[in-house]
């Protein structure tokens, strides 16, 4: 009979979280270094007054990327067509505000709720392949939603998108400024808020078995766990958090366009997770930081052919930090904790 232990013993397809990675997050408890990264959003609103638009898109970025993590770091499903859940997210913001319905929280639910659907519908056809199909699936699923928003521009508005969409406060009390303050803090602290429950879910029994599910599904029904089911699940709220970005980005621009379901949306998610780590929660976060970032500053100092130094950087990484920058990081500090436990033990 296959036991908890007989798992942990067996050789692993991905290799499990170090003790370095758990100091970032890896266990149940908040460490310090995570309350040092929650503190950079608020250092970044005093410090950067003038850049609140790109601190905002930063923020978007994150939990767009989370929703992915959620999903590939840890059930070890791989998507190239994320974005779809993403732009329903923001086109029911937009269909909701050019109607009327302009309250923030409301239109968050309700992306939320929408993507969720497609993502629980869309997930049994998953089931059904190899990876390669459950790749081919997702693009697919994208691009329909795509070709349909252009075509039905008499709802969608096509590729002139959804101008002038209308937000309330949010509870009613904060105003959307020109300065962009609401539009930072507002997406940040939904960011703060979804990441704490994916954070809370990864570290309980359904994210373990998960895990289980992503370095060795064979020997997951021995031990009770129905695999099918936890997919359907994490995939279910890996859309729902795709969702919610999008309808962030749309409540935060005031304008939805049929870039919110491109396949470049899409591939530069994929990107930021990779340029992050996967299966690490912050490594998505990271990745958007500094993708956006980098992305910002190249285009500044050479707008034409910023996405071959870009390129180039990912090369590299792919090249020499195969696990991203947490993972690399991670490796980094373990074999220095290593080291130093044997010089410890030599005479």
């Amino acid at each position: 009979m296959t036991t908890p232990s007989a798992i942990d013993a067996a050789p692993h397809r991905c290799a499990p979280l170090s003790a370095a990675t758990q100091r970032f997050g890896g266990g149940a408890r908040w460490r310090p270094l995570e309350y040092l990264f929650w503190c950079l959003p608020v250092v970044a609103y005093f410090l950067f007054p003038g850049n609140y638009l790109l601190l905002s898109q930063i923020a978007i970025t994150s939990l767009f990327a989370l929703s992915l993590d959620l999903i590939f770091g840890y059930a070890g499903i791989i998507s190239l067509g994320h974005a779809a859940f993403f732009g329903v997210g923001a086109y029911t913001v937009g269909l909701l505000g050019v109607r009327g319905v302009g309250d923030p929280l409301l239109g968050l639910a309700l992306a939320a709720l929408l993507a969720a659907v497609l993502g629980f519908l869309s997930s049994f056809l998953l089931l059904r392949g190899s990876e390669l199909a459950r790749l081919m699936v997702t693009l697919g699923v994208a691009l329909m939603l795509y070709e349909l928003a252009n075509k039905f521009s008499d709802v969608t508005g096509g590729v002139d998108g959804i101008p002038g969409i209308e937000v309330k406060p949010v509870l009613g009390l904060f105003e959307f400024d020109l300065f962009g303050r609401v539009g930072y803090l507002y997406p940040g602290l939904v960011l703060y808020a979804l990441f704490w429950l994916a954070r809370r879910l990864v570290h309980s029994p359904f994210g373990q078995s998960l895990r289980g599910i992503r370095m060795n599904a064979e020997r997951m029904p021995a031990l009770g766990v129905p695999i099918n089911r936890r997919l359907v699940a994490i995939y279910t709220v890996g859309a729902a958090y795709a969702g919610v970005a999008g309808a962030l980005l749309a409540q935060t621009n005031q304008f939805v366009s049929l870039a919110v379901l491109s396949f470049e949306n899409s591939a530069d998610l994929l990107l930021i997770l990779i340029l992050g780590g996967t299966g690490r929660l912050y490594g998505g976060l990271i990745g958007a930081i500094v993708f956006i970032v980098a992305k910002h500053v190249l285009s500044d100092i050479n707008p034409q052919y910023w996405h071959f130094w870009l390129g180039l950087a990912l090369v590299l990484l792919v090249m020499f930090a195969r696990g991203g920058i947490l993972g690399t990081a991670a490796q980094w500090l373990e074999s220095r904790r290593q080291r130093a436990q044997q010089a410890a033990r030599a005479p």
